[in-house]
């Protein structure tokens, strides 16, 4: 027959039975925390990049490329067509007002020289022998105006002893009108050769002028072209360094071709391009910031061409420090254009993990674990970004690129 089961017994087997249990809930979420360690995506620290968030300043900036150039160059070019003869002066050497740096050949210009000289010789004989010749055709006028007048004094007598023969009934009425009519016809004749000398004399005086300008104008070209002959040595105008040299011996130059350029060293300035697009967010005036290796120098726009080259626009930078010891003529710098500046604003680094919207998910470390956050943004430039939401002081953010893990609210750091 059946017995009836003790409660010292039940209890036993409710023991047993809890413990089991329990064993087996323990073992269920052993293996569910391993399984998490291993499904859970998890980065090395010594793989990422992080910096914590902090309060600074940000400027928005717009960056371009520049190179540093001396803030005076003179540029020295060829006076007249010649050929390169000799170079007096290395290229880097410092160079004096007035000492001789290149020089040219000389014998053409100094023959072109000498045939305007003699044709100036000749100009000058033309013009006395013009002014012979036109003085002897109004001194011919002249003559014949004096031989005029004796002829008419000698028919003015004539009428009157015509009008008295008359008036004695000794002449004629008709050779009173003839004597009147010759009189007349002289008189004429008179005022013809008057008038003749008149114009003699214009003509005289416009064929001086017009010989005279043409002596002038050679004057000007003799002296012009002395002028070149003399600066046909090449030399400096300003102290400076020689930065460069046309050392082609022998080689043609044309008038206007640069063969020298000389620059004061003692201060630089920035010649700087931009694509296009941006412009119109360049103003005389704004902000810059020079980057130049690990250096930073301020300076502002001081010229915006107006020509766009190629798809970019040429501004030059004027430096608040142009004789820094980091310039260096030719250096390559970054530029950065200042379009806003916010002050003692929340900031972190920018980095690879900054994508350049106003809104997007970081990932903040918190011991070994980073967890993903939205996080609203604003303006930035190459070194910070500024946050406007999401991230506190202090925090510290991964700047690696972390868009595999766009969808992962979390990431194991491991050491």
């Amino acid at each position: 027959m059946d017995r009836a089961i003790s409660p010292a017994t039940r209890l036993q087997r409710r023991r047993r039975t809890w413990l089991l249990a329990g064993l087996g809930l323990l073992g269920g979420i052993l293996v569910l925390v391993a399984l998490r360690g291993v499904i859970q995506p998890s980065l090395k620290r010594q793989d990422i990049l992080t910096a914590p968030t902090e309060v600074g300043d940000v400027e928005a900036s717009l960056t371009a490329t520049g190179f540093v150039i001396p803030g005076r160059e003179a540029v020295i070019t060829s006076p007249i067509q010649s050929t390169v003869r000799r170079v007096a002066v290395a290229v880097g050497s410092a160079v004096r007002p007035g000492q001789t740096i290149l020089e040219l050949d000389k014998e053409l210009t100094s023959s072109e020289l000498a045939r305007l000289q003699d044709a100036q010789l000749q100009n000058r004989n033309k013009s006395t022998q013009l002014h012979l010749t036109l003085e002897r055709a109004l001194n011919d006028l002249r003559s014949q105006e004096q031989v005029q007048e004796v002829k008419i004094r000698s028919l003015e007598s004539t009428l009157r002893d015509e009008e008295s023969l008359l008036n004695i009934g000794s002449g004629t009425a008709e050779s009173v009108r003839q004597a009147e009519l010759t009189l007349r016809l002289a008189r004429l004749e008179q005022q013809r050769l008057r008038g003749q000398i008149r114009n003699q004399r214009r003509a005289n005086a416009a064929d001086a002028r017009e010989l005279g300008f043409t002596v002038q104008i050679q004057a000007r070209s003799i002296a012009e072209l002395a002028r070149k002959l003399g600066q046909a040595d090449i030399s400096a105008r300003q102290p400076g360094v020689l930065t460069w040299v046309n050392e082609d011996l022998g080689a043609t130059v044309q008038p206007g071709d640069v063969l020298v350029r000389v620059a004061d060293l003692s201060s630089f300035r920035v010649r700087a391009t931009i694509s296009d697009a941006y412009a119109d967010a360049l103003h005389v005036g704004d902000a810059v910031v020079i980057r130049a290796n690990t250096t930073d120098l301020r300076g502002t726009i001081s010229t915006v061409s107006p020509a766009v080259e190629k798809g970019v626009v040429t501004f030059y930078a004027r430096l608040s420090e142009d004789h820094h010891p980091a310039l260096r003529s030719n250096l390559r710098v970054d530029v950065f254009v200042v379009t806003k500046a916010h002050k003692q604003v929340l900031r972190v680094k920018n980095g690879p993990f900054y994508q350049g919207g106003q809104e997007q998910a970081v990932f903040v470390v918190q011991g070994d674990q980073a967890t993903r956050r939205t996080v609203r943004f604003g303006d930035s430039n190459f070194d910070f970004v500024q946050i406007v939401s999401g991230l506190r002081a202090g925090e510290e953010v991964i700047l690696s690129d972390t868009k595999a893990y766009a969808d992962t609210p979390e990431l194991t750091i491991k050491p």
